[in-house]
């Protein structure tokens, strides 16, 4: 596959020959940054994980050389940055037992830029060698800009297909804010209750990032467990761990859909709800 930047690479743990390994996915994850993938997407990676008519390709955009950096790390150039970070995607890749796992290298300011068109035609290639069924990406409402620029770029390169070769769902996935704020009716509960230990250990794989002082270790696997705890007021758990999405499936069905009224209308609804309790159970005036 051609791609943008001279120094992407597409990583098949398998070794089986590319147009084989990526034909098998069922499921695609579309992030910003390395680790981006095991922190929304787990879901795809549980569901696929061991099976053997259901494969797991990741996309990393960025390159990661302008990741934050302490400790041993600490005086690391923004070079030996993007190559840590690049084996450390493939090693969760390895070990994840992802179909592939393509790195596009593309520096974050161009992903950010809303007139840079080339990483939309690499999503488009990956889309149609792929064919997954879900694809996994930022949600609308992350706080991150470079999250923010991949979600407009993959949603753009999925429109830009035929119907036909359009994945079925489309999730926008929780990293730098999540989506406990949502209506339970809105949002899309993933159980991901399986293998504790493989999605420990993934994220544990992004060392460069945890030894740097960002515990994502604890604080995704704490996200998990409070969303199952906190999902139903009024109910008992229904999994031990959980993530949220927010579903943008049908902004893939209708091209004239716009993004933000989209979104606009799941704050809105929240807000309504927010002001129907106040107004019931709130203080008298």
């Amino acid at each position: 596959m051609n791609l943008h930047q001279p120094h992407a690479q597409l990583y098949i743990p398998d070794d089986l020959p590319e147009p084989e390994a990526l034909a098998r996915t069922t499921h695609l994850a579309i992030a910003a940054h390395q680790d981006d993938i095991e922190i929304m997407a787990i879901h795809g990676i549980l569901e696929t994980y061991g099976q053997p008519d259901a494969w797991f390709t990741g996309v990393v955009m960025t390159n990661g050389a302008g990741s934050p950096r302490a400790g041993v790390y600490g005086a690391y150039t923004d070079e030996q940055m993007r190559q840590v970070r690049a084996r450390e995607q493939k090693k969760a890749a390895f070990v994840g037992d992802y179909a592939a796992q393509f790195l596009l290298d593309y520096p974050s300011v161009q992903v950010k830029d809303p007139d840079n068109l080339a990483p939309v035609e690499d999503l488009i290639a990956i889309l149609q060698a792929t064919r997954p069924e879900i694809v996994y990406t930022h949600n609308p409402t992350d706080k991150h800009d470079s999250h923010i620029g991949v979600l407009a770029k993959t949603l753009t390169a999925i429109r830009r297909l035929p119907p036909s070769q359009r994945p079925r769902k489309l999730y926008g996935c929780e990293v730098w804010r999540d989506l406990d704020w949502m209506l339970d009716e809105d949002k899309v509960a993933l159980d991901v209750s399986r293998y504790e230990n493989l999605q420990t250990a993934l994220i544990a794989l992004f060392d460069s990032q945890i030894s740097g002082g960002k515990r994502y270790d604890l604080a995704i696997m704490g996200r998990r467990r409070a969303n199952a705890t906190f999902y139903a007021s009024h109910a008992t758990d229904m999994a031990e761990l959980m993530a949220f999405a927010m579903d943008l499936t049908p902004l893939i069905e209708d091209d004239d859909l716009d993004l933000i009224d989209y979104v606009m209308g799941y704050v809105e609804r929240f807000a309504q709800d927010v002001r129907g309790r106040l107004q019931a159970y709130g203080p008298r005036a």
